[in-house]
């Protein structure tokens, strides 16, 4: 393990806590903007339709992303509803009022800190929303940050722990495997998927509740690091 020139941040549970998502709230205040509603279907009606659109495309596939544009526009013209609205105002509406997010402990300590010592950083994450949404939503959080990319996979088809989606970030980063460091929550995508891509995992194994991964996370058995708290991680590269 040698100390990084990069650290690369996964988004959810890593950067940012959300609480458990209400997309029926998330519907019912996107529906308030339809221009057409020929059904009158109300954000259950909606949400309803979206599990189980969601299950025909994860039940064969997981490694696979399917953009929220797509998402969006086949769910809602399945109920002829339509708006005047830009999809990406459509996901505002939708993300903000579904799943705000708040910062997770420390993280802003953390961010400052390997500024200061000048080690560059990057954010990929597994997300269907779309990367102008993303970007926003962590520049806003973390007004202060030097992210070099924020890399969403909806942008680019494969999901991680996929290898496609670690070799962009190299591209983008410049630099070779073992120069950085990848730090996320979720021990299949972001430490084995880091671990498979020759960058050094850190496991950030946050005592807050994750209600929106869908399987416990096991230990891997690659080599990594493994913390609980943002500060421990100050620690080890001090």
């Amino acid at each position: 393990m040698k100390l990084p020139k990069m650290i690369i941040f996964d988004y959810g549970h890593t950067l940012i806590y959300e609480e458990k998502a209400d997309y029926i709230k998330g519907n019912a205040e996107v529906l308030k903007h339809a221009i057409k509603n020929p059904r009158g279907v109300t954000g259950k009606d909606v949400q309803n339709k979206a599990d189980e659109i969601l299950y025909e495309i994860r039940k064969n596939n997981s490694i696979l992303e399917m953009h929220n544009f797509n998402f969006s526009r086949l769910l809602f013209e399945l109920f002829d509803v339509e708006f005047s609205m830009s999809p990406i105002e459509i996901e505002k509406i939708l993300w903000d009022n579904a799943a705000p997010g708040t910062l997770m402990p420390g993280i802003e300590t953390l961010i400052d800190y390997i500024n200061e010592r000048g080690i560059r950083s990057g954010v990929m994450s597994n997300i269907s929303f779309s990367e102008e949404s993303l970007i926003e939503r962590i520049n806003n959080a973390l007004p202060d940050n030097k992210f070099e990319f924020i890399i969403a996979s909806s942008a680019y088809c494969f999901r991680k722990p996929h290898r496609f989606i670690f070799e962009i970030a190299l591209n983008k980063a410049k630099l070779s495997p073992d120069e950085i460091w990848f730090c996320g929550d979720n021990t299949a995508a972001d430490i084995i998927g880091a671990s498979n891509a020759g960058m050094f995992p850190v496991w950030y194994d946050s005592p807050l509740e994750c209600h929106y991964r869908w399987k416990s996370n096991e230990t891997p058995t690659c080599e990594h690091l493994h913390i609980r708290e943002w500060d421990e991680l100050i620690g080890i590269l001090n």
